[in-house]
């Protein structure tokens, strides 16, 4: 006689899923927004969208991933931050157009479906939902045996915001004598931890429970910030100053990305120097060898966001950032661009 099999027989238990289900229902009841309609569970998330105040309304969405900083958090056994960086990288994106985030969802796949672990990363959503004061919706749990080890997972995530067509921040306004705000990063946000990793553990021998002097902390807490959500931030900066342009700092640093929100007539220079560096990246570079460009390229070097503004009201975003705490810093300004020179230039100070 054939054995009965079942579900969990291959490793995938129905039951695990759907205690977690029941978890995540109250995590999400802690995100409350306007808009929300019905709870996690269904098949579809609802969100009732007021329009009310807007005359061309726009929906602004993003998606991302968290990438190897994973591996720390595996290193680590510590699971309860990586869901803040998991919406900060979205909504940190929704944000540079001028957008307000409005809901978020999130997939995670796992070797074999632990609940406790789950339950950890999903407050952590949850969490990052409450900073960017949008919702948590919905999102998709998946145990795969086979595709991850046991005691391992990928997280990506999706945001949705709103803005006025007429607010839309596109860099279009953008030209020669705008000043360059940068806002600090709490750390390496979620960008570079390949080399991160080579650097720390290959080159250096390090373990995460090594006490690091220069960092005041053991290298695991450091490299398990969680990266910083600009977006209550950036929408009380942007609701009656005129903000031209923003970069969030991710994937390919400060030079990659400032780069994506200016004009081709134009070009940037930056003023190396202008802003504090925090001792982190300081230590890569020594310990890696890392020239100024690669480092400029691959990490935000304590530069999480910049903001595009006029002349004009230039002191007043820094001294209304600085008062509320946020770290500015005026590290540059838009020039003119000559036929096909390089639309960025490092200043040595």
């Amino acid at each position: 006689m054939t054995q009965s099999l079942t579900y969990a027989d291959a490793g995938v238990n129905i039951d695990r899923a759907n205690e977690l289900v029941r978890n995540i229902k109250s995590i999400a009841g802690r995100t409350p927004r306007s808009g929300v309609m019905g709870e996690i569970g269904g098949f579809g998330g609802l969100f009732s969208l007021n329009l009310s105040n807007l005359e061309r309304p726009v929906l602004v969405s993003s998606t991302d991933g968290v990438g190897t900083k994973l591996k720390i958090a595996f290193m680590m056994d510590k699971h309860d931050t990586i869901g803040i960086d998991l919406v900060a990288m979205s909504v940190n994106d929704v944000i540079v157009q001028g957008a307000k985030p409005l809901f978020f969802l999130d997939y995670l796949a796992m070797g074999r479906l632990r609940n406790e672990v789950a339950t950890d990363i999903v407050n952590g959503v949850g969490e990052g939902c409450r900073q960017a004061n949008c919702a948590l919706i919905g999102g998709e749990t998946a145990e795969m045996p086979g595709i991850y080890q046991d005691n391992e997972y990928d997280l990506a995530g999706f945001a949705v915001g709103i803005v006025d067509d007429a607010k839309i921040i596109d860099g279009s306004e953008i030209h020669v004598g705008h000043k360059l705000i940068g806002i600090a990063s709490s750390g390496l946000h979620s960008n570079g931890y390949s080399l991160v990793r080579k650097i720390c553990f290959d080159v250096l021998k390090l373990s995460v429970d090594s006490y690091v002097p220069e960092l005041g902390k053991t290298l695991g807490e450091e490299l398990l910030t969680p990266t910083r959500i600009y977006s209550e931030t950036i929408l009380r900066l942007i609701r009656d100053i005129p903000v031209h342009g923003l970069a969030h700092i991710t994937g390919g640093g400060i030079s990659e990305n400032i780069v994506r929100v200016i004009p081709k007539t134009c070009k940037v220079q930056i003023h190396a120097g202008s802003w504090d560096i925090p001792p982190v990246f300081k230590l890569l570079q020594e310990a890696g060898g890392v020239t100024d460009i690669e480092m400029m390229r691959t990490f935000n070097n304590g530069i999480g966001m910049i903001a595009v503004v006029p002349d004009s009201v230039a002191q007043e975003v820094l001294e209304r950032l600085n008062v509320a705490g946020d770290r500015a810093y005026l590290m540059g300004e838009i020039v003119e661009r000559k036929n096909s020179e390089a639309q960025i230039d490092w200043i040595q100070s």
